[in-house]
């Protein structure tokens, strides 16, 4: 049997403090202590300074609308900002300011190259009636015509029985006399645009000890024409050569008439516009 002070140690022991089942109660109050210190650190940061709110506000609505007046209070004029305490260096843009610098230029710059295409149609036109005429005057017509086509003036001399023989890159001397002509006519109408020298052949296939091939034929006629012009003064920083085989034909070569009119040389008058374009 258990002694008096026993039992009363028990009921003593039984009554006072908490059970097992009220630990609960110790979480439950550091959450809620935790979650009380959560919300006041989030209504601390949410505080807005109404002031610079409206500053701010005020500053993008200027921004956005054109309107930054001197003495205005906005960021962008120079004032504190919320970043830079001591204030951006932006000087403020004058409503009412001009732009019409750009468009000027470039307006002047498209009437310059306006004039200078309507010039050079003018000087092309004039050296084509002059070669004309030449070729009326000495009965050319059939062997030499012109153009203009948007490479510029272009003087179209056909090879056979006027300047080369079959096969032959070497100018007959009777067609010297044309080239001459031509050639004077390029240096003394003070035209500055350069000359491009063209040579083209038939489709017929050509190997022989000079010329291995039709690309090498019309290179080696263009290059010949071209230093005719040289001897007779024309400056060689306006001359070009070009040989473009049978790649280039202006009639079938079907027949004999056809393969006859594109053999042929020409000395292209180019525009000035071509040139720069290229350079």
């Amino acid at each position: 049997m258990s002694s008096p002070n026993d039992r009363r140690r028990r009921r003593s022991g039984q009554g006072g403090g908490h059970g097992a089942d009220e630990r609960w109660l110790l979480t439950y109050a550091d959450m809620i202590t935790l979650l009380m210190a959560l919300f006041i650190v989030m209504w601390s940061i949410s505080a807005v300074n109404t002031g610079k709110f409206d500053q701010l506000k005020l500053s993008l609505k200027e921004a956005f609308s054109g309107k930054i007046f001197p003495h205005s209070s906005a960021v962008l004029t120079g004032e504190r900002s919320i970043l830079q305490p001591q204030g951006s260096q932006i000087e403020p843009i004058a409503p009412d300011a001009p732009h019409t610098i750009v468009p000027t230029v470039v307006s002047q710059s498209a009437a310059a190259q306006a004039q200078q295409a309507q010039q050079d149609l003018e000087n092309l036109r004039q050296l084509q009636q002059k070669i004309e005429q030449y070729a009326i005057d000495h009965h050319l017509k059939t062997r030499l015509s012109t153009s203009i086509d948007e490479r510029g003036l272009v003087v179209r001399v056909l090879t056979d029985q006027l300047v080369f023989d079959s096969g032959s890159a070497r100018p007959k001397p009777e067609s010297l006399p044309l080239l001459s002509k031509i050639s004077t006519l390029l240096t003394s109408t003070g035209i500055p645009n350069d000359i491009r020298v063209e040579g083209n052949t038939d489709d017929r296939p050509i190997s022989t000890a000079a010329f291995r091939s039709n690309w090498e034929l019309s290179t080696a006629r263009a290059t010949a024409i071209l230093e005719v012009l040289l001897n007779d003064g024309v400056p060689a920083s306006r001359l070009v050569v070009a040989g473009y085989a049978d790649q280039r034909p202006i009639a079938p070569n079907t027949t004999a008439d056809g393969r006859s009119l594109n053999r042929r040389v020409e000395i292209v008058v180019l525009r000035r516009a071509v040139t720069q374009g290229v350079s």
